[in-house]
This record gives structure tokens, sequence and C-alpha cells, in this order.
């Protein structure tokens, strides 16, 4: 009994944050984040129905991929890696194509760092009569999104990231109507969001095994969550975060590869240095025995690298992270920056 209430408060508590009680239920699932996102696709995507993907990185490509192995037909709009979706864009592939029934797009889309316009684009959406799908794993519980201002079908997220829990859980904030008509939609028992639902309202319990450690911790990291501030709190960390980890690079040399108007505070894509003495795997290895872990670049056309603003980290951290960046540039005898 004591489990099945500390998943029903952190269906509450997670739902507070979007403002969307009233609306939506929250339906989560075991698994990492992209099972959550396939749960969501496969239960509320009718067979018949059809996907406009909007894709500016790799997990734009990813949501594609999703619906090409569910066999939902699907069509795909891209964009630069270093430019957001717009709605006009939106507008003009909605008037085009009536047979489209759901739009799916990242909020921010890690592979960059990029901001996609998400409230302009949902109107849009709405105003066509069509359905939204918001893949928010990177986005959820730092940036605002409101419910009742940005009308979606489903919003997925996840234990970590943003809400600093571990990882292993998934869950999809699906619009109340959406779901109760969304049954033998699934073209899978397990990741059936109807039923996960339907046996959750019914018992209280998970259909299956449930990640028990997983939704603990992220009890309590939602109640850090709340002592620190909520969501504007921990959005105001991590621009902070953000804006140190700019100005210190900058003094370096190194460029981020994102106009600041579209630059998400939760990672940042660097340009790498062009000296021939700079290699990526060395770079990594030696920061990190500093005790600070990057991430490799994920652009297919520029040499890049990548540094997280997010979790359990603040101001003095980012300071630290980009001296020892420095250090591990001079140690290795990069100048062409």
């Amino acid at each position: 009994d004591r489990f099945n209430q500390l998943t029903a408060s952190l269906c509450e508590q997670l739902l507070a944050i979007i403002n969307g009680g009233d609306s939506h239920h929250c339906v989560p699932l075991q698994g990492s984040g992209t099972f959550a996102v396939e749960a969501a696709i496969g239960t509320l995507v009718p067979r018949d129905g059809k996907v406009l993907v909007l894709i500016n990185g790799a997990y734009g490509k990813r949501l594609a991929k999703i619906c090409e192995v569910l066999g939902r037909p699907f069509s795909t709009f891209e964009t630069a890696e270093d430019e957001p979706t717009t709605a006009a864009d939106v507008d003009r592939l909605l008037h085009a194509d009536a047979s489209i029934t759901h739009v799916a797009l990242i909020h921010c889309e890690t592979s960059t760092g990029i901001l996609n316009p998400l409230p302009e684009i949902a109107q849009v959406i709405a105003q066509h009569g069509k359905r939204l799908i918001i893949d928010a794993m990177s986005s959820f519980g730092a940036l605002p999104i409101d419910a009742q201002q940005v009308p979606f079908d489903a919003l997925i997220a996840a234990s970590g990231k943003c809400l600093e829990g571990v990882p292993g859980m998934g869950f999809v904030f699906a619009r109340k109507e959406a779901l109760a008509n969304a049954a033998g939609n699934s073209h899978s028992l397990a990741m059936d969001l109807f039923d996960q639902h339907s046996y959750m309202a019914k018992t209280g319990q998970w259909r299956f095994t449930p990640p028990t450690h997983v939704v603990a911790a992220l009890h309590e990291a939602l109640l850090q969550y709340n002592e620190e501030g909520g969501l504007p709190a921990r959005y105001q960390r991590y621009a902070n975060n953000c804006q140190v980890l700019l100005d210190d690079m900058a003094k370096l040399g190194l460029r981020s590869f994102l106009p600041a108007a579209i630059q998400a505070p939760i990672i940042v894509t660097f340009h790498a240095p062009k000296d021939p003495r700079y290699q990526f795997k060395e770079f990594y290895e030696r920061v990190k025995a500093k005790g600070f872990i990057l991430y490799p670049g994920k652009l297919t056309q520029v040499d890049t690298f990548r540094v997280g603003c997010i979790g359990h980290v603040n101001q003095a951290e980012m300071h630290a992270a980009v001296a020892a960046v420095a250090e591990v540039l001079r140690e290795m005898e990069v100048l062409d920056i």
C-alpha cells in the first residue's frame, strides 16, 4: 500500500508541474524515456493515423524511426540542426496534407541544445484541429509548459534529466479524452498506456513489476525540487549555469554552436578547436581525469563537443569544469581554437 501511495503521490506532483490535473492523466511506464515515447505514439496514434514528425536533430530522427517500426504512416519535415522549426512551417505543412492527424516534435533537441518554439507551434496545430505529441525529455521540470495554455494529447518525460532523479522510468501526460479513446491502438501489451492507466486507476498498482527504487528516488528528488523552489528556481539555476559556461568558454576562445536566442539552458554544443593537436578522445579522457565528464558532439557536419548545464550542479561547478578544460587545452598544447 505504501508503494501504491508513493506512485499516486508522484503522479499528482508531476501533473502539478504542468498544471494538468484536470485535463490530463499521468501514466508512468517502466524503462527509459524512449520506451515512454514509443508507448505514447503506439497508444495515441490510431493505426490509420498519420504523424508529421518535425526534425532538427538526432532525437527527432528517432521519433520518425519509432513511427516506421510501429507501422504508423508518417511524413517528416527536417530543418538544419541550428534552425528551430517555425509555426509558419507547420501551418504550411498542415495546409498541404489533410491526411495528417498528429504532429510529433522534440521540445529541446539535445543533439545541439536547440529550443523549438512550442507554444506557437501548438497553437497552429490546434487551429488545424490536429493532435500534438511532445517529447519534453530534456526540458520538463525546468522549462515552463502549461497544459492549459499549450494544447497537447501527450507530453513525455522521464525520471532523470531536469527532475534529477535516477533513470529507469518514463511518464506520459495524456489528455484524458485522447487516452479514453485509445483502446486497442497499441501494438504492444507492455507498452499499452490505455491498459497501464486503466489497471492503475482500478487497482492502484502497476500492471507489471514496478521500478521500485526509481520511484522512491524520484519521490525524494521531487521533495528536493519543491524545496529548491520548484520550476522557476530549477530554471534559474540551470540558466545561471549555462551563462557561466558560455561566458567562461568564450574567454578561452571556444564558440558555442547555437545563437543565444535559441539555446536552451540544458546542454551547450561547442565548436571543437581547429588545432590538429586537438583529439576529442584524449581531450575527453584528460578532462574526465580532472573530475568532469563531457559529451561527444552529435552533429554530422560539424566537429563539436557538448557540455551539460543540468543536474545537481551550480555555478561553482561550471567555473571549475571550464577551468579543467582550459588546463587540458594547455597540457595538449592546443593553441588554434
